[in-house]
């Protein structure tokens, strides 16, 4: 959250989320002072988060968040071009992800034991790590296909790498955990924070 809060102009800007959940970031921004459109397909009607894609949305906006959700977004090239028409040249799209082609053996077999430590497992996880890596590389754009759907319309910065294993259904606390495994190589930095700027819509 400190991420995205960061990279946002001023309330009370316009703020499209997309893939937007439960809406607790939503929740938290239009707290703060701005205006906030939220945006899932999967959301219930009658909530803070409209249940409708991104490439149904309309309005137009001072700046998109998108917090690990770009990556279930289809169809991603139209969807990515239609984001570019509700923001003006200039405008952020602030992206917090994870990079399915950064994950290996080692990250699945430590999130794997974490979660059995924890006690989380459920059917849905009762598959091996590997099965389930195999599931995911099959159902999410990797960050490098995001990005390439997002360059004709906007300049997309670098990536920062870092930790994302220990929010996925696991725990803050293991925070610190993740981030020792990767600084001493024994984990990769599976998470991915970057900026993409829309570009003016005479270079489309």
């Amino acid at each position: 959250m400190a991420f995205v809060r960061g990279a946002l102009p001023a309330p009370p800007a316009r703020v499209l989320e997309i893939g937007a959940g439960k809406g607790e970031v939503a929740q938290a921004l239009g707290d703060a002072g701005y205006a906030m459109t939220a945006v899932d397909p999967a959301a219930e009607p009658g909530g803070i988060v409209m249940p409708c894609s991104l490439l149904e949305t309309k309005g137009s906006f001072d700046v998109a968040v998108a917090v690990v959700s770009l990556h279930h977004v289809d169809p991603l090239e139209e969807s990515c071009a239609h984001l570019a028409t509700l923001l003006p040249a200039g405008a952020p799209v602030v992206i917090d992800e994870l990079d399915i082609d950064r994950y290996d053996e080692r990250a699945m077999r430590w999130w794997h034991s974490q979660r059995q430590a924890l006690g989380l497992g459920t059917d849905e996880h009762d598959h091996g790590p590997l099965e389930i890596l195999d599931h995911m590389r099959a159902h999410i754009h990797p960050l490098e296909a995001v990005c390439a759907a997002l360059r004709p319309y906007f300049e997309v910065g670098q990536p920062v790498r870092g930790p994302y294993l220990h929010r996925w259904e696991l725990r803050p606390s293991l925070y610190q955990a993740e981030v020792d495994l990767i600084a001493a190589g024994l984990l990769p930095a599976v998470g991915a924070r970057l900026i993409a700027t829309r570009s003016s819509p005479a270079s489309d």
